[in-house]
């Protein structure tokens, strides 16, 4: 069948260990043929176009710019996408008929041509619900339901409903997101609902140079190792990231690698050159592949979101952490179930994420533990990611759904 991806993601290597591309790939190996529709935002100076990439017909859109940017730029930017979609769609790809749309959040943005393509090709629809918009915006202070921002929050509101309306299927990321959905949106039929969780291949296990990776980063060879990488942006309250880092700061048995880009990225950076904190290093984004170095040469992954959340919030970062064997450290909400997943697998730990001295008192216990749990705990992460979070899952969900 012809399957159309949409994603405001960049997708920039169609062949690396992530959630859409392991996924794509595997509507590719098993015989569809794979048609992606991305964003390339106007930062990069570069137009649409569109090509072949390793088997699969990628059309990359030229956009405003939607991420690592000030809100106002962001909210006009997804305002436009979907029209942006809708032309270039029509243009590069009008004579083929789809059989499956596929579609993640954010944007809500899409339902226009997702509509419209369903109507023309009677297509089947699958809405991958990645976040939960725009509700996460009322929880972060970011918009409200009254006032000028009111009006904003009440046309995404209706967005958001229409998208859903459209979809056949909405796969959440876990069993909160499910409920989440049906309690606060009474008008969906509940049967379309279901858990299709984040997903990944899992990469072939090999022996890392540790010592090598960590002199690469001037890292501590004699310490505990905890790793966070991703964005850093208003879902982590970079604030209290730092307050947890300074909780720790005068203790010479571990140290925090803050790896990643973002809109908040610079109170980080600001924070360790400020401070003079020896227990902190700061590495900007990585390719997937060092990234995986670096986990791998890490004993626990960090996992952060703003206390505030009442969306149950489950971050795809966690999967690489369970790739690469570590256990993982989740300071959060107590909304989202992301932190009973992990206590319960006996892959980590749970913290609440407005608690600094909650999460020392996690940090002194696991420093307290054997090598040996710590790498068990890590083996237990990855086998629980072989039985629950493979690429092959998500892709039998969606299409025992077509079918």
């Amino acid at each position: 069948m012809n399957v159309l991806f949409l994603s405001i993601g960049s997708l920039t290597d169609l062949d690396e260990n992530a959630l859409y591309p392991d996924l794509l790939r595997c509507f590719r190996d098993n015989g569809h043929s794979v048609f992606i529709v991305c964003q390339r935002e106007k930062r990069t100076g570069l137009p649409t176009q569109m090509q072949t990439e390793i088997g699969m017909q990628v059309l990359r859109v030229r956009t405003g710019n939607i991420t690592k940017t000030g809100l106002v730029e962001k909210g006009i930017a997804t305002l436009l996408i979907g029209p942006q979609f809708m032309r270039a769609i029509r243009e590069y790809f009008h004579e083929i008929k789809f059989d499956l749309i596929i579609y993640s959040t954010p944007p809500i943005t899409f339902a226009g041509p997702i509509r419209y393509f369903k109507k023309r090709d009677k297509a089947f629809t699958y809405l991958m619900l990645k976040d939960i918009f725009p509700q996460n915006a009322i929880d972060l202070g970011l918009l409200k339901k009254f006032g000028l921002k009111g009006l904003i929050f009440r046309y995404f509101a209706n967005k958001e409903k229409r998208l859903y309306q459209i979809s056949d299927f909405i796969g959440c990321m876990s069993p909160a997101n499910v409920h989440f959905l049906i309690k606060n949106n009474p008008d969906i039929d509940p049967r379309k609902l279901e858990v299709c969780p984040n997903t990944i291949d899992p990469v072939e296990k090999d022996n890392t140079d540790i010592n090598g990776v960590r002199g690469k980063y001037n890292l501590p060879y004699d310490k505990t190792l905890f790793l966070y990488g991703g964005n850093f942006g208003k879902p982590q309250d970079v604030d209290y990231i730092i307050e947890g880092i300074k909780s720790n700061a005068n203790c010479t048995d571990r140290h925090f690698i803050m790896c990643g880009s973002g809109t908040e990225f610079f109170k980080i950076e600001n924070y360790v050159k400020n401070s003079g904190s020896k227990n902190v290093t700061v590495v900007n984004g990585l390719s997937k592949q060092d990234y995986g170095l670096l986990i791998s040469a890490c004993d626990v992954g960090l996992i952060f979101l703003d206390h505030r959340f009442t969306i149950p919030n489950f971050p795809s970062r966690m999967l690489d952490y369970m790739n690469y064997s570590i256990p993982v450290l989740a300071s959060t909400d107590r909304n989202t179930d992301l932190g009973q997943i992990i206590v319960d697998g006996n892959f980590g730990w749970w913290c609440e994420s407005n608690d600094t001295e909650g999460f020392r008192a996690v940090v002194d216990e696991i420093i307290l533990m054997p090598n040996e749990e710590l790498q068990r705990m890590g083996e237990n992460g990855r086998k629980y990611l072989e039985t629950n979070y493979t690429t092959n899952r998500a892709f039998e969900i969606i299409v025992n759904h077509f079918n």
